[in-house]
């Protein structure tokens, strides 16, 4: 089975090993990524990776800041996506931790009953009070995240999508595909292999794009999200999308909306060892483990540069100590107390 992932990429150097390693694991077979501005070695790691025969990297076609949706248009025309029995649209911070067989995509497919697409739902997982960036596989870190019915105050919840070749695609969007429910109705499930709800299938309202109801969705699997990981990371982060700070007010609601600590979820460290064991192998490669440390040190110097900054300690200072609630939980806490 030809299983391809693809995803954009900017300055996730550090990371970028792991999550090809963790997705090898469990079933991906090949990779196209797509990079734009990277500082951190990411397009150097990724160019070797492909000398390697690992992955394939290509430029970001975009000619705005859309960047994820016209480098999902061009991938279409792309030998991996039209050779792919099924393509993963994920991002670096997504782990598909599956809950089935012998826990790879397959398995998942097969629990699935073989549809046209599978969704599966987000679960944020919170920095958990980690503060210092450490080379460490991620899915190792941050076991904590929020009940997973519900984030903040939202029974739906996102999802990311599993798509075979065969689906009645108009386009891919960056959580699920996109096609005519009133030429055809694919077979679609969700990550217990239930039908997906009619109203999130053919995009009956905003709220349906992209999310529904999570209460049951998990059993076969789970997307684990860190979107945050550690707070040096975050900081990071930040900057990436941000390159101007100076003077600015920052606003908090992303780190608070996923910093939700309150469940443990550790199910994911079965896949720990094998993990461990593939980035090696990975490292081995010629060129490869040098590109990934100067990933590292990349990274851990941008965010001793950022912490020069009086306006980017203000922002550790502030997330550090931020409400372990997000705003509409504050809302309904002081509610609730007020009674």
């Amino acid at each position: 089975m030809r299983i391809t992932a693809v995803t954009c990429v900017k300055n996730e150097g550090p990371f970028l090993l792991e999550w090809i390693a963790f997705h090898r694991v469990i079933g991906v077979t090949d990779f196209l990524f797509y990079s734009n501005d990277c500082s951190d070695a990411t397009d150097t790691l990724l160019d070797k990776l492909e000398e390697h025969g690992l992955v394939a990297h290509l430029p970001n076609p975009a000619t705005n800041r859309n960047y994820q949706m016209q480098a999902l248009k061009a991938a279409r025309r792309h030998p991996l996506i039209k050779q792919a029995d099924w393509v993963w649209v994920a991002d670096v911070d997504e782990f598909l931790n599956i809950h089935v067989g012998d826990h790879t995509i397959p398995a998942l497919i097969d629990a699935c009953q073989n549809p046209k697409a599978i969704s599966i739902t987000f679960q944020f997982f919170a920095s958990g009070g980690i503060e210092t960036y450490e080379d460490k596989p991620v899915i190792s870190q941050f076991l904590h995240s929020h009940n997973p019915d519900i984030w903040c105050s939202d029974t739906a919840i996102e999802v990311k999508s599993l798509v075979r070749g065969d689906f009645p695609l108009d386009y891919y969007g960056a959580h699920r595909p996109f096609h005519d429910d009133e030429k055809e109705k694919p077979a679609w499930a969700d990550g217990s292999g239930r039908m997906v709800p009619a109203p999130f299938r053919r995009c009956a309202n905003k709220r349906r794009i992209r999310a529904f109801p999570a209460r049951g969705a998990r059993q076969f699997a789970t997307l684990n999200h860190y979107a945050l990981r550690s707070l040096d990371s975050y900081l990071v982060k930040n900057d990436r999308g941000d390159v101007n700070r100076e003077h600015r007010a920052f606003d908090d609601t992303y780190w608070r909306e996923r910093n939700d600590a309150a469940y443990l979820d550790d199910s994911i460290l079965r896949y720990l060892d094998a993990l461990k064991v593939e980035m090696d192998r990975l490292k081995a490669l010629p060129g490869v483990g040098d590109l990934h440390e100067e990933a590292v040190a990349l990274h851990k110097a941008k965010r001793d540069g950022l912490l020069a900054q009086e306006s980017y300690r203000d922002m550790q200072i502030q997330l550090r100590n931020a409400s372990p609630y997000a705003a509409n939980e504050a809302a309904i806490i002081k509610e609730i107390d007020a009674l």
